[in-house]
């Protein structure tokens, strides 16, 4: 039997809406979400950019974006996107972002990822994950270890945030490997 592709126990993947553009514009306003997603300048986005980004993400043959919801209510707590996919190498890249504050560290990331993985391993056929995560956004370096991803390379210096440089880090993770259950359900 086939199981459940976008529904987890605590949250759920759905499509991006319109009325979901105005509180991600909220989340901007936030300069840490903004420095853990991002390391373009962190700044406010307004709901017509935020919106423009959704209709490109929806128009893309090379990536999907979904919302993260508490499984029980259509609150956005967050979004994910799988893209940058090289199809005749059945490799993508991951992207996850919780929005608030009070959302972080209570385990919805995880199941989200693990949802993500699933549609990006089972649905698309990929055959490798790979993803970036900052050096001082130690939460997420836990989660994506904890999942199996595995640390490939450094990029050393990237980014120069408050007077110091910090590293960026290249993560990977094969089919294979998650479906050995090198994940945490």
């Amino acid at each position: 039997m086939i199981g459940s592709l976008f529904n987890g126990q605590r949250v759920r993947l759905t499509a991006l809406k319109p009325e979901d553009a105005a509180v991600m514009a909220r989340w901007y306003e936030d300069g840490e979400f903004s420095r853990l997603w991002d390391a373009m300048v962190a700044r406010p986005r307004t709901e017509a950019s935020i919106r423009k980004w959704f209709e490109e993400t929806d128009a893309s043959k090379d990536g999907y974006g979904f919302g993260i919801r508490l499984m029980y209510s259509d609150e956005l707590i967050g979004y994910l996107y799988v893209d940058g996919i090289v199809w005749n190498h059945g490799a993508g890249w991951l992207a996850i972002a919780i929005g608030e504050a009070a959302n972080r560290g209570k385990g919805y990331g995880l199941e989200a990822m693990n949802l993500a993985l699933k549609f990006a391993f089972h649905e698309l056929n990929l055959h490798r994950i790979q993803l970036t995560v900052f050096g001082y956004n130690e939460r997420a370096i836990r989660l994506y270890e904890k999942i199996g991803f595995q640390r490939e390379g450094t990029i050393r210096e990237f980014l120069a945030r408050d007077g110091r440089r910090y590293d960026m880090y290249l993560y990977g993770l094969l089919k294979r490997e998650w479906d050995a259950g090198v994940r945490q359900d």
